[in-house]
């Protein structure tokens, strides 16, 4: 039987997380030594653990750097992790980026390159470009994120502004053999949008990015808008004689996230419907949609449901609160249920991190706008002023995880405990 439902919502979180765990899912992908040298470099969220269980099932010497987020560092024996910012890179972020490049191009055809890249990296792997500051770098990327560009959107410009991404860095390592790890934070799991790609190929073009910072008005330097008019700071494209020896394997995604939680929803005799592991768009849209969903799950079934989705939501910030995408899509999603009887929901980021708060997401229950109206908070406002996070706070409903050392995207669980007719 199922505990409470705030529990049972709780729990759901807890086993995607899980699911997504380095120690669980990177072991089946270690490879053997080489007759070289076996180097680890990596960036992200989870890079700091994952290069820990490579470590721990490695058989042979390494050594190696990788980046993470400040505070989701954990103790390794053979391979230094560095903390840097995100979502906007810093000069930690620079140093990495500049000594992870120098150990790639150090490596010979008798070596190995062991790349572990999750989400996150494009922020914590930060080298633009030659003629274009860090200064202009953050820049770009926050006019991006405020204007409600997607994550593809964003991650074309970042390979095309990067001296490390957009596969550089396996440019760089070439001719050595290169292996890469990924966990998947992008919809659809390109490998080219999961960190950027520093060492996968990619196909989008200089015009191409020229034209989505043109969409959402960034401001460019004379020396970036030139960089892009003549093309010269192309990606490196799947043609190149360093791909040809380059492995690259998703070892956890989304959808193996949402699987987990549909077993354990089954374990506990409740019906699910997976909705998507991809949802885009305005989280309040997005909200509203999953609503108009619970609405008719309501209506059509009498036996608990539970509706799982997965993707990455964007924002675009008219207010000037404290954010996050996934409370916005959950606080959007409360004030068109109004109350409805038996529909609880749950959504958080999966890294534990959502928008710039230390704060996973939150949960709403059929009393969230009653007690609300009870402490004289207006939904609305809170939604026009892009500060869920402050409504969420005020009434106890956030869902704190801490680091969790993974990143599978977002995570939202809408439960429906719909009685009988």
């Amino acid at each position: 039987m199922m505990d409470s439902p705030r529990i049972f919502l709780r729990q759901l979180l807890d086993a995607a997380i899980a699911s997504a765990q380095s120690d669980l899912c990177l072991p089946p992908f270690v490879p053997n030594a080489v007759k070289g040298k076996t180097v680890v470099v990596g960036a992200g969220k989870a890079s700091a653990s994952m290069a820990r269980t490579f470590e721990q099932h490695f058989k042979g010497e390494l050594s190696g750097l990788v980046v993470t987020q400040y505070g989701y560092a954990v103790p390794c024996k053979q391979v230094e992790i560095i903390e840097a910012a995100h979502p906007s890179p810093d000069a930690a972020s620079l140093t990495a980026a500049t000594r992870i490049l120098d150990i790639a191009q150090r490596l010979g055809e008798n070596d190995q390159l062991i790349c572990l890249i999750s989400g996150g990296g494009s922020a914590l792997l930060a080298l633009p470009f030659e003629g274009i500051s860090l200064a202009e770098k953050q820049s770009i990327g926050a006019a991006l994120l405020d204007g409600g560009a997607t994550i593809s959107e964003i991650n074309c410009v970042r390979r095309h502004l990067s001296a490390i991404k957009g596969g550089r860095l396996a440019k760089a390592a070439y001719p050595a053999k290169m292996h890469t790890l990924l966990i998947s934070d992008v919809p659809g799991d390109a490998p080219e949008n999961i960190a950027s790609g520093p060492s996968v190929a990619d196909d989008s073009t200089c015009a191409q990015a020229l034209d989505i910072l043109k969409q959402y008005k960034a401001v460019l330097s004379s020396e970036t808008q030139n960089l892009l008019v003549s093309g010269a700071s192309e990606t490196i494209k799947s043609s190149h004689a360093c791909f040809q020896n380059n492995l690259v394997q998703l070892i956890a995604t989304p959808q193996m996230a949402l699987e987990a939680a549909a077993l354990l929803s089954e374990q506990h005799s409740v019906d699910v419907m997976i909705f998507s592991d991809r949802l885009e768009g305005e989280a309040r849209d997005v909200g509203v949609m999953l609503a108009e969903q619970a609405l008719q799950v309501s209506a059509d079934n009498h036996t608990p449901t539970v509706m799982l989705s997965g993707g990455e939501t964007t924002v675009t910030v008219n207010g000037t609160g404290k954010g996050g995408r996934n409370v916005e899509c959950l606080l959007a999603m409360a004030i068109r249920l109004n109350g409805q009887q038996n529909c609880y929901a749950l959504a958080a980021d999966t890294d534990g991190i959502d928008g710039k708060e230390k704060i996973a997401g939150a949960i709403i229950t059929p009393s969230t706008l009653k007690r609300a109206q009870k402490i004289g908070l207006n939904p609305q406002a809170y939604l026009d002023n892009n500060d869920a996070h402050t409504f969420f706070t005020a009434l106890g409903d956030s869902v704190m995880t801490g680091p969790t050392h993974t990143n599978v995207n977002d995570f939202r669980a809408v439960l429906n405990l719909s009685s009988a007719p």
